[in-house]
């Protein structure tokens, strides 16, 4: 079974972060620790954390803590990854200051929506996207999880939750964490709608810089790149676009440049296997893989292998 992998981390980051949930020791969580430079402590500079997948399919989500501990999410993923996102940010106090949601498809909102709808002792302060418009929406993608864009609207107008739509080159600051909005929502892409008005995050303190890409396309890539923004791509962490697979092109990543690459992509996508084994599957993961080798990255850090701790 393609799933047998990523069954057998999954029980085992649940494992794990129950146990050090129970020491009371969430804050020094992760498999991974590292810097962009070396130099710097985790005192100094933002923490971010790579969630694992808690059901068999791909999801995002990321949180991060500043040096004076307000906290901020990106994304969260699936509803079946409501639970665990739950218990982790209730042992970082139960309190987000900022929650960004790069696109509203399932493996990206619902987790949050289900959130919002039973809070049980978690606020939220404000939730920032930059959702296509609806009638477009309905035209160009009229069955892309267009259950979840309702929930998620909902559940905003509901809860009165505050919401800020964000707009291009929009500069929001959490703590010492910096987040430049680089991209937003791209009416003109009519194919790939959803994916295509992916958020463009650029987060950043004197430490390190993360570009997220959300589940950016080909066309919305190359904007990105030829647009106002485009010479300020450069981070040393990238979110790699659409979970590594079938997101921007080439061109993209060079011009980024990154030291290190985040992905949010469970084993059988790592490995394009459909279930008949390595490269077997449609995607197009192990050719962005080879991308990745020109560039003579430091680290990969892929969510399959459980939860990562970024300092």
């Amino acid at each position: 079974m393609i799933f047998d992998g990523i069954t057998k981390i999954r029980l085992i980051s649940r494992v794990l972060f129950k146990t050090i949930l129970l020491l009371g020791f969430v804050p020094v969580l992760g498999l991974s620790v590292s810097a962009a430079d070396g130099s710097k402590t985790s005192a100094e500079t933002f923490t971010l954390w790579q969630l694992p997948s808690q059901t068999p399919s791909q999801m995002m989500c990321y949180v991060l803590r500043g040096v004076g501990g307000k906290i901020v999410v990106i994304d969260g993923g699936m509803a079946g990854d409501a639970p665990y996102l739950r218990g982790f940010l209730a042992a970082l106090g139960n309190h987000v200051d900022a929650w960004f949601i790069s696109h509203p498809h399932s493996d990206h909102v619902d987790a949050l929506t289900n959130l919002l709808s039973s809070p049980q002792g978690l606020k939220v302060e404000t939730v920032y996207a930059s959702l296509p418009d609806v009638t477009a929406r309905k035209k160009y993608a009229p069955n892309d999880d267009a259950v979840s864009v309702r929930s998620f609207t909902n559940v905003i107008s509901e809860t009165h939750q505050k919401y800020v739509e964000l707009q291009l080159g929009q500069k929001i600051v959490v703590d010492d964490i910096q987040f430049q909005v680089l991209g937003i929502n791209n009416p003109e892409f009519t194919n790939n709608f959803i994916n295509n008005s992916s958020v463009v995050l650029k987060v950043s303190d004197s430490v390190k810089t993360v570009l997220f890409l959300g589940d950016l396309g080909y066309e919305a890539g190359e904007k990105l790149l030829h647009g106002p923004y485009g010479g300020q791509l450069h981070a040393d962490y990238v979110q790699m676009a659409h979970h590594g697979q079938n997101g921007v092109g080439e061109d993209v990543y060079q011009a980024i440049k990154p030291t290190y690459c985040l992905w949010p992509t469970p084993l059988w996508l790592w490995d394009n296997n459909s279930g008949k084994g390595k490269n077997s599957g449609p995607w197009k993961t192990l050719v962005v893989r080879s991308w990745m080798d020109k560039l003579n990255i430091k680290k990969h850090y892929v969510s399959a292998d459980g939860l990562y701790r970024i300092d």
